[in-house]
């Protein structure tokens, strides 16, 4: 990883209360490059410069670590190349996380990066989270429920709830809120969530928008 790089890891990692040491850094490092290798024979991300990918998957990622008080185990649904699971499971390594995800190819490689990383705790499913037996499987064991990936609101707030502890989180990663798409959600999936919160905010050193939206179980 180049410097500047590098740095902006590390520097926009602060922003979020996080600070990343040598190690760490070096895991990152090790991730990107993996990343940038494999994605040369197998399309596993559209971005594909260090520094597209520092910001707008490892940062993007990290930016919800501030909303993770008295969480334990989390699901990360869609979850691609690994983002934004395996970057927390880098800083938090206490996590149990879960991946999922449809696509054979991208779950070949998050199992090969937490092997490489030598990560514990965490596991990388193929699969959707709606098929029966996967879903008997992780019922009512999560303490958040995350996801980058869904662009349907409603339908993530419903497959969620099953998934999640008696008290539970949903976590939405999005560019900006979608008002229209927010006022036609039924009410709140027939008081079964509350809004906890909504955040919008630019991802460091950068004007690229995103909002985290926080659903809290009934």
């Amino acid at each position: 990883m180049e410097a500047e790089n590098k740095n902006l890891l590390m520097e926009g990692a602060k922003t979020f209360g996080i600070h990343l040491d040598e190690k760490t850094a070096e895991a990152f490092d090790l991730y990107l490059k993996e990343l940038l290798k494999w994605n040369q024979k197998i399309n596993l991300t559209a971005i594909r410069t260090e520094k597209g990918i520092v910001l707008k998957h490892f940062l993007d990622s990290l930016s919800v670590f501030p909303y993770f008080s008295n969480i334990s185990t989390l699901l990360d649904i869609g979850s691609g190349a690994g983002f934004p699971g395996i970057p927390l499971k880098m800083v938090e390594p206490s996590l149990e996380v879960t991946l999922i995800d449809s696509v054979r190819k991208k779950v070949d490689f998050q199992r090969h990066i937490i092997r490489r990383l030598g990560l514990k705790g965490i596991e990388a499913i193929h699969g959707r989270v709606q098929d029966k037996e996967i879903l008997k499987g992780l019922e009512g064991r999560f303490d958040i429920v995350m996801s980058r990936a869904f662009s349907d609101l409603q339908t993530f707030l419903v497959l969620s709830f099953p998934l999640l502890r008696k008290v539970g989180i949903v976590l939405a990663m999005k560019g900006r809120v979608d008002r229209k798409e927010m006022r036609l959600l039924p009410t709140m999936e027939e008081a079964r969530y509350r809004l906890q919160k909504t955040v919008p905010f630019s991802l460091p050193f950068s004007s690229l928008k995103r909002s985290i939206l926080l659903f809290e179980k009934q």
